[in-house]
């Protein structure tokens, strides 16, 4: 309708994402604007200096080995990527609440959220290089025999529950996260 605004909870949750990925805004800056409502993807402290490439690496995954050897400019720009994919997944706990609002079966959640998942994977997979795809794919194939990760079967034969495998979908990792200075805090739906 001509002269309505949208909400402020609508611009914070479409321009914040926007702006940071074009970077109009710092990722301290995006992080702030999220943090204001206290959840989302939270810078916690700055990124550390990248080490030689011959320092051993004290994980066992080989993207957080990948993120401390990357230049500072590439560090950023994988922090970038990776709030704008904490971002996707924020889409998904809003997308679980209005589903069981609707009265969806705990199955058909579950399915959704992998699904969604591996889209979020694969529109933030389009803004990397294809080195770093190269490295999270070969990653993946080789703990899922899957490109993207496991499948919603497979994590239901893990876990027991279409809840659990709804619950793993959504969830991040920790050790890629501390690398790239991020603590993510789901927000309550």
């Amino acid at each position: 309708m001509a002269g309505m605004l949208p909400s402020t909870a609508f611009v914070r949750r479409a321009l914040v994402p926007l702006l940071a990925s074009v970077a109009l805004l710092t990722p301290a800056a995006a992080s702030a604007a999220t943090a204001a409502e206290a959840c989302g993807s939270v810078i916690t402290a700055p990124l550390a200096r990248p080490v030689a490439a011959d320092d051993p690496c004290p994980s066992a995954d080989p993207v957080v080995c990948r993120i401390r050897v990357m230049p500072m400019d590439e560090k950023v720009e994988a922090q970038r990527t990776r709030m704008r994919y904490h971002g996707l997944l924020e889409d998904m706990h809003r997308t679980e609440a209005d589903m069981r609002e609707a009265g969806a079966a705990d199955e058909e959640i579950a399915r959704e959220m992998v699904d969604m998942r591996n889209q979020a994977k694969e529109i933030t997979r389009a803004g990397m290089t294809p080195e770093e795809v190269r490295v999270l794919e070969e990653r993946n194939q080789a703990k899922y025999g899957n490109p993207l990760g496991p499948t919603a079967d497979q994590l239901y034969a893990k876990y027991g529950s279409w809840q659990k495998v709804t619950e793993a979908s959504m969830r991040t990792s920790y050790a890629v996260d501390r690398e790239l200075s991020l603590e993510y805090r789901p927000c309550p739906v």
